[in-house]
């Protein structure tokens, strides 16, 4: 891996790689567009820092230091997050992380037994740069054993935070988990001709609202979900806001998205806009 991200010792595979995926022949050999997005997300995967895939400081859950145990687990359960920085006063003072895991021993004690407080079950956590290279970061977590970074500035403040789903995801695309569906109803027509959605919704529940053919059978492809498929068209996670049109003449509006992940859109047709 490192061979072909790298810029040097590694041309020639690079130059390989590239040179495949701009053919495009018919020929048996030929990529999928699923193979060649995740191909041409590695070629790109080493160009990236640490300061692209974090989550911003912004967006981060977490916990002060005496935060009860009942309240983290809470907090976990409502973000969906099992893993969480805790700090002191600040989170630009922190002082490691919690894993759900270290609670269940929690729960196993006897009544008699006095609970743990939350600073005896903290681990210690990464400090990372913004400009640190992502794949050295994959690296260091895999030997560190540990899924979750701290990003620091060059003032000492907490800048984000990475985890190592955070760094896959640049090539393989979103990764969904039970906590990132929503309850209810996925796709919503509205007035107009409008369609609501969410990213999980089924491609194929919305070419049968739309009569559209939205992936190209003759080809390889293994996208089930609108979020998925408006990822592989753009080739990234698009912003909020951002409008990715298809070949069918449908639009797509990006109206909830974070950095991991896009959440809700907005479907019409280009002559709907306006």
């Amino acid at each position: 891996m490192r061979r072909l991200l790298s810029g040097r010792n590694g041309d020639t595979l690079r130059e390989s790689v590239e040179e495949l995926l701009q053919t495009d022949d018919g020929s048996e050999t030929e990529f999928s567009d699923a193979e060649r997005s995740m191909l041409s997300n590695l070629l790109r995967f080493g160009e990236l820092t640490v300061d692209d895939v974090m989550v911003p400081h912004a967006d981060i859950v977490a916990v002060e230091e005496k935060t009860t145990l009942t309240e983290v687990v809470e907090i976990m359960r409502k973000s969906g997050h099992s893993r969480l920085p805790v700090y002191r006063e600040t989170l630009d003072d922190p002082i490691g992380m919690v894993h759900v895991r270290d609670f269940l021993d929690h729960w196993r004690l006897p009544e008699d037994r006095q609970a743990p407080s939350l600073a005896s079950l903290v681990r210690e956590v990464l400090f990372v740069p913004p400009s640190m290279p992502v794949v050295d970061l994959l690296i260091k977590m895999r030997t560190a054993r540990t899924h979750l970074a701290l990003v620091v500035d060059e003032f000492g403040g907490i800048d984000g935070l990475a985890t190592i789903e955070d760094l896959v995801e640049p090539i393989v695309g979103e990764i969904w988990d039970e906590h990132d569906a929503e309850d209810g109803v996925l796709l919503v027509e509205q007035p107009g001709g409008v369609i609501d959605t969410h990213a999980r919704a089924p491609v194929s529940e919305l070419e049968a609202l739309t009569g559209s053919t939205l992936q190209d059978e003759s080809k390889d492809e293994d996208i089930e979900t609108v979020g998925g498929l408006v990822h592989t068209m753009a080739g990234r996670i698009p912003m909020r806001g951002e409008i990715i049109a298809h070949a069918s003449g449908l639009e797509f509006e990006i109206v909830d998205a974070d950095p991991r992940h896009i959440k809700r859109l907005r479907v019409r047709r280009a002559s709907q806009r306006g």
